[in-house]
C-alpha cells in the first residue's frame, strides 16, 4: 500500500512538471510585441522664450535743484498730475536775491568806472595826437579804458548768473506726467554740490509702460523686434497682459559669470493696472502658428530595440530566401542570383543594407540594427516610426517646422489623425524603448 502511494505521488509530480513546461512554452510563444502610439494633431504650436523683468514708465525724470537753500513751499504731492512748466516747489530766495542785488551794484560800479576811463582816454588821445603828452601817458589811459570795458562784461555775466540762480529757486516740471516720488518736505535744507539732489520723480503717460527684462545669452539670438509678448504680474495673477518687443540692447550684463542682455517690451496700460516697479514674468513668442499639424516629441525620440530589428531582419531574409527558392525551379540556378537582385531593388533592401526611404538613403548592418545616416538628412527632416499592416513598424521621414521642446510641427509626410509609435513593450522588456534626442537616428535597413 505504501509503495502504491509513492508511485501515485511520483506520477503526479511528473505530470505537474510536464504541465508547467508546456504552459511556459505556450506562454513564451504567445508573447507579443506591443506598441504605444500617439496621433498627429492639428492646432496651435509656438516656440517661446521666458524672461522676468521690472515694469517701468517709458520716460522717467528725476527733478533736482542746482542751488542750495531751504524748501520754502511745496505745491505738489504723490500721484499728482502736472504739466510742463508747472511750479513744483520754491526755495527761500533771500540769499539768491542778495547775490542778485550785489551783482547789480557791481555792474553799476563798473559802468561808472568805464564812463570815467572812457572820458579820460578820449581827452588824452586828443593831446597825444598833438604831441602834447608822452606816449606812456597815452598807453596808460588806453589800458585803463580797455580794463574798465572788460570789467563791465564781467559784471554783466555775474548779474546774469545771479538772475539764473534766483530763477532756480522756483522748481518746475520738465514734462507732462505724474509725480511718482517726492523726496523733500517744507523747511528741509537741500545742498547742491557735485551731485544734484533729487527732489521729485516724475513719469510721463502711465497708460504706456515698458518691461525691462533680462534674456539669457543662449536665447538672445531668437529675439527680434516686433515679436508678440504675453506677461503677468503677481497683483493680477489671472490677467494676461500683451505687448511686443521694442528694443534689444547690445550691452551685455554679466552677473556671477552669467551673461544676459536687456530686452525692452512695450506694455500698453489703458486701465492703469500696471504700476512702476512690479515684477513681470514675460513669454516672448519666437515662432507661432495656428491650425497646423504637430506631433509629440516622444515620437521623434523613439528608437526600437536592436533585438527587435534583428528579428525583423531575419524574417525578411527568410522570406527572401523562400522567394528565391520558388523562382529557382523555373529560371535555373544561373538566374537565381539575378532574381534576388531584382527582388532587392523592387521589394526591399539587399543584404548589404541599402534602401531608399523618402528620397534619403539608409544603411546599416545586423549588428547595429542599421540606420538612416543622420548626417545626410537636412536639419528640418526627422524620422518617425509608423505601424505596418502586418503588425510591425517601419521608419518614415517627415519634414518638420517649429520645435518647442514638447511638440514638433509637421510640415509634410504625415496626415492628421495618423498614429506614430512612441514606445514598445515585448516579453523580455517591459519598459518603453525610447532614446534621447541626441540618439535620434534611424535603425535600418527595415524590410517591413
Amino acid at each position: 500500500m505504501k509503495k502504491k502511494t509513492l508511485i501515485i505521488t511520483g506520477s503526479i509530480v511528473v505530470l505537474l512538471a510536464v504541465a508547467f513546461l508546456v504552459v511556459k512554452k505556450i506562454t513564451k510563444k504567445e508573447e507579443k510585441v506591443t506598441f504605444d502610439t500617439v496621433k498627429v494633431e492639428r492646432g496651435k504650436i509656438s516656440n517661446n522664450v521666458t524672461a522676468t523683468g521690472t515694469i517701468q514708465a517709458v520716460k522717467s525724470v528725476s527733478v533736482g535743484t542746482q542751488v542750495s537753500g531751504i524748501i520754502q513751499k511745496i505745491f505738489v504731492d504723490f500721484n499728482d498730475k502736472v504739466k510742463k512748466g508747472q511750479v513744483l516747489a520754491k526755495l527761500d530766495e533771500t540769499p539768491n536775491r542778495s547775490q542778485l542785488d550785489q551783482a547789480q551794484a557791481n555792474l553799476d560800479q563798473a559802468q561808472a568806472q568805464f564812463d570815467y576811463q572812457k572820458a579820460t582816454f578820449e581827452r588824452l588821445k586828443a593831446l597825444y595826437e598833438k604831441n602834447l603828452i608822452a606816449k606812456a601817458d597815452y598807453d596808460q589811459a588806453l589800458f585803463n579804458y580797455e580794463n574798465s570795458k572788460a570789467a563791465i562784461t564781467n559784471s554783466k555775466s555775474a548779474l546774469t548768473r545771479a538772475k539764473v540762480n534766483l530763477d532756480y529757486c522756483t522748481i518746475t516740471s520738465p514734462i507732462d506726467g505724474v509725480v511718482l516720488n517726492r523726496a523733500v518736505e517744507e523747511g528741509q535744507t537741500v545742498a547742491s554740490s557735485f551731485s544734484t539732489p533729487t527732489l521729485f520723480t516724475i513719469v510721463n503717460d502711465l497708460t504706456q509702460m515698458q518691461v525691462q527684462t533680462s534674456v539669457d545669452e543662449a536665447d538672445i539670438g531668437k529675439i527680434r523686434i516686433g515679436q508678440r509678448v504675453e506677461f503677468n504680474v503677481d497683483a493680477y495673477r489671472d490677467v494676461k497682459f500683451e505687448g511686443s518687443v521694442s528694443q534689444v540692447r547690445l550691452q551685455p550684463v554679466t552677473t556671477n559669470n552669467v551673461v544676459t542682455y536687456v530686452v525692452i517690451l512695450n506694455a500698453p496700460n489703458p486701465d492703469k493696472k500696471l504700476m512702476p516697479g512690479m515684477t513681470a514674468t514675460a513669454t516672448i513668442f519666437v515662432d507661432e502658428k495656428d491650425n497646423t499639424l504637430f506631433l509629440s516629441g516622444k515620437a521623434f525620440r523613439f528608437t526600437p530595440t536592436i533585438a527587435y530589428l534583428q528579428k525583423m531582419r531575419a524574417e525578411f531574409q527568410k522570406r527572401r530566401a523562400e522567394n528565391e527558392t520558388a523562382n529557382a525551379g523555373s529560371r535555373g540556378q544561373q538566374n537565381q542570383g539575378q532574381a534576388g537582385s531584382n527582388l532587392q531593388s523592387s521589394n526591399g533592401p539587399a543584404a548589404n543594407g541599402m534602401q531608399s526611404a523618402g528620397g534619403y538613403s539608409q544603411s546599416g548592418s545586423a549588428s547595429n540594427g542599421g540606420g538612416f545616416n543622420a548626417a545626410s538628412l537636412p536639419s528640418d527632416m526627422k524620422r518617425v516610426w509608423i505601424r505596418t499592416d502586418k503588425g510591425g513598424i517601419r521608419p518614415l521621414i517627415v519634414k518638420t517646422g517649429i520645435d518647442n521642446g514638447t511638440n514638433i510641427e509637421v510640415l509634410s509626410g504625415l496626415n492628421e489623425g495618423e498614429e506614430v509609435v512612441i514606445s514598445m513593450t515585448d516579453g523580455s522588456t517591459k519598459a518603453a524603448a525610447a532614446t534621447t534626442t541626441s540618439s535620434n537616428r534611424a535603425r535600418g535597413p527595415f524590410p517591413f
